[in-house]
């Protein structure tokens, strides 16, 4: 088999003269320093790469060996001019990318090599440095282009002259260019469906009348207004960006459209049917005064209710993060019955209520994290609540308590986020209705749980209970682990993502019946010593960072289960000892473990911090000293006392020898006869 691989593959791939690589009939020239298109190349050649290169004229003669080329690439090179018969033996190029050159200083003599050819749909113009009057004067005579980038050139403008003959065009890039007004440029473009506007200066859109773009991306402007022209024809209209703007209101969209994905993040969006202090703005309107030439026409809108001619029933998509929402017109979402996902994090919601009838039925993901919610709105009732909900992100509020029940009547929920709230789970069953807690008992669907920053004190009872979570997180519940740990006995078969990050954590804490860890932060804690429960589990991934270690085992690569079974360690801002750095080198050892952080690990000798792995000659010699074989320390030690010791008994003996001797004498010497 492998013979027979590499048979076909020698077939199809081949070196050719001038260091060009041949795979199939694709020619790979790329990075060869060519100042010209090589003339020794294959004559069968149908894509011809070219990039980064030398090449400053593609002159008439370049290409008359390739009759049979359809794409071409002259990427990232010096090209300042085509001739214009450059092309004229490829009648047949529909490809050209001719990014990053130099195109702008012989631009009329490269629109006449252009224009001879009739079969081109695909032509990249982006980085030329070219105008908008350069750009009508390339693509003038380009009928056949189904897809144009100008993007990232100097055009400022866009007149109704501009693109007047690419009525077969599908795809339009102008994306990061200065552009900052727009009048009529598009009007003949009636295949258009995707136009890219990204990154440039638009003030705002008014009349909008585009029926036939799919796709419309107007990011990263200076947008106030968005309006849409007020006619009934169906817009075309599935995708529209208007993110990272300076919206003030939401979009006056089409009446009817196909719209599914609407991208409205970091804006200065807000609604205005009731403002903050309790006043209302019901009968107030605003007046858009349009002037075009020399009419004039004055558009006029309800502040409080902007959808009121808009069709969202097809819209699964809605990104409204980063905004200045503090709360929501009514019936807003009612009229987004195919809503799917929707975003509104980052903004200043102090309530949120769903709608009562059929309330977001197909909705998967709600984040309404970082805002300011006290109070979660559900009519907690016998029928399903978001019954296709998965993720909820409610992180970053002021919220201190749900309606009761409210993720008990979820069906699908897998990834709850209640992180850097004032909440706490409910601990005993059946009471879940007259505390203020969160019960998530019973969710048998929930994976994913964060708790992070709630004030978690001394947990009891069973708060996961019928559940069968395999993520969890604790951090920074500074008084969580206060109690015992019984209330974590219903996660030992399930729980394999566990965090105790900043949780006040001590190594005589036992968590080895959580068998089923693979991954455990212990970051940010106090741990003075590696707990030896962790050699029992057989994790995966195991982050000690910010503790107070000196240093961890020697035989930490060999302790069983834990030594086989881990390949992820994080080390970093703990005060390892110099003079202990056996375990390193252990670590530096061990097959199939790696430290991710091994570059910032540091240990201290005294007041200086280093590097274990370059540790100056001076530090090594002191370490050498103090970590010297122990029985020689304490024989050196022990020598001098017990030399004393003889000393002091042979003195006593000498002074008292007489004595003893008379004493001894006395009492055992008795006559003998003869």
């Amino acid at each position: 088999l492998a013979v027979g691989w590499g048979s076909r593959m020698d077939a199809a791939w081949a070196p050719s003269p001038g260091g060009c690589e041949l795979v199939q009939s694709i020619m790979d020239c790329t990075g060869r320093w060519l100042s010209s298109i090589p003339g020794n190349l294959r004559g069968d050649t149908e894509e011809l790469f070219l990039d980064d290169n030398t090449i400053q004229v593609l002159g008439n003669a370049s290409l008359l060996l390739y009759p049979q080329l359809w794409h071409l690439s002259l990427t990232r090179n010096r090209l300042e001019l085509i001739e214009p018969g450059a092309f004229l033996s490829s009648q047949g190029l529909e490809v050209l990318s001719l990014t990053d050159n130099l195109l702008f200083t012989n631009y009329s003599l490269t629109a006449a090599a252009l224009s001879a050819l009739p079969a081109l749909r695909m032509l990249d113009l982006s980085g030329n440095q070219l105008r908008e009057d350069m750009v009508s004067v390339l693509v003038s005579n380009l009928s056949s282009l189904e897809s144009l980038s100008v993007a990232r050139n100097i055009i400022m403008r866009l007149d109704s002259y501009i693109f007047t003959n690419l009525t077969e065009l599908l795809e339009l890039n102008l994306e990061k260019n200065y552009i900052f007004e727009i009048d009529n440029a598009f009007e003949g473009l009636q295949r258009l469906q995707k136009l890219n506007l990204a990154y440039n200066y638009l003030p705002c859109v008014v009349g909008f009348d585009l029926t036939q773009l799919r796709v419309l991306n107007l990011s990263n402007n200076v947008i106030e207004w968005f309006l849409t022209m007020e006619i009934d024809d169906l817009f075309e209209l599935e995708v529209l960006d208007l993110s990272h703007n300076h919206l003030l209101f939401f979009p006056v969209l089409p009446r009817q459209s196909k719209l599914h994905s609407l991208l409205l993040q970091d804006n200065r969006m807000s609604f205005y049917q009731r403002l903050p202090n309790g006043t209302s703005l019901a009968n107030v309107t605003m007046q858009f005064l349009i002037i075009d030439g020399n009419s004039t026409n004055i558009t006029t809108v309800r502040l409080w209710d902007e959808l009121c001619h808009s069709n969202l029933s097809s819209l699964r998509l809605l990104d409204m993060s980063q905004n200045e929402v503090w709360g929501l017109p009514d019936d807003f979402l009612a009229q987004m019955p195919s809503l799917t996902h929707l975003k509104l994090n980052q903004n200043c919601l102090e309530a949120f209520h769903l709608p009562e009838e059929d309330p977001l039925a197909r909705l998967t993901e709600l984040d309404l994290s970082q805002n300011q919610l006290v109070e979660l709105g559900v009519k907690v009732g016998s029928g399903d609540i978001l019954p296709s909900l998965q993720l909820c992100n409610l992180s970053t509020n002021r919220l201190q308590a749900l309606p009761p029940g409210i993720f008990t009547h979820t069906r699908k929920i897998t990834t709850l986020d209640l992180s850097y709230n004032r909440v706490d789970l409910c601990p005993q069953p059946g009471v879940a209705e007259s505390l203020s807690c969160v019960d998530i008992r019973g969710v048998e669907t929930l994976r994913h749980l964060s708790l992070a920053g709630c004030g978690l004190q001394g947990m009891g009872g069973r708060p996961f209970q019928g559940t069968s979570l395999m993520h969890l997180d604790l951090s920074d519940n500074r008084q969580l682990l206060s109690g015992d740990l019984a209330w974590l006995q219903d996660l030992v078969l399930t729980l394999q993502v566990l965090s105790l990050r900043n949780t006040s954590l001590s190594s005589t804490m036992d968590f080895s019946a959580l068998s089923s860890l693979v991954r455990l932060d212990l970051s940010g804690n106090c741990l003075a010593a590696f707990p030896a429960w962790l050699g029992a589990l057989r994790l995966r991934s195991l982050d000690l960072r910010d503790n107070c270690l000196p240093a961890l085992p020697r035989d930490l690569p060999q302790q069983a289960p834990l030594g086989g079974s881990l390949r992820e360690l994080y080390l970093t801002q703990n005060p390892y000892n110099c003079c202990t750095l056996g375990w390193w080198d252990a670590l530096q050892q061990a097959q199939g473990l790696h430290v991710p952080d091994g570059q910032e690990v540091t240990c201290r000798h005294g007041p200086r911090v280093l590097s274990p792995g370059a540790l100056p000659q001076p530090v090594l010699q002191s370490c050498q000293w103090q970590t010297a074989n122990l029985e020689l320390l304490y024989l050196v030690l022990a020598l001098p006392t017990c030399l004393t010791l003889l000393v002091a008994f042979v003195v006593v003996f000498l002074m008292l020898k007489e004595k003893l001797l008379k004493m001894v004498k006395n009492r055992c010497g008795v006559s003998s006869p003869y």
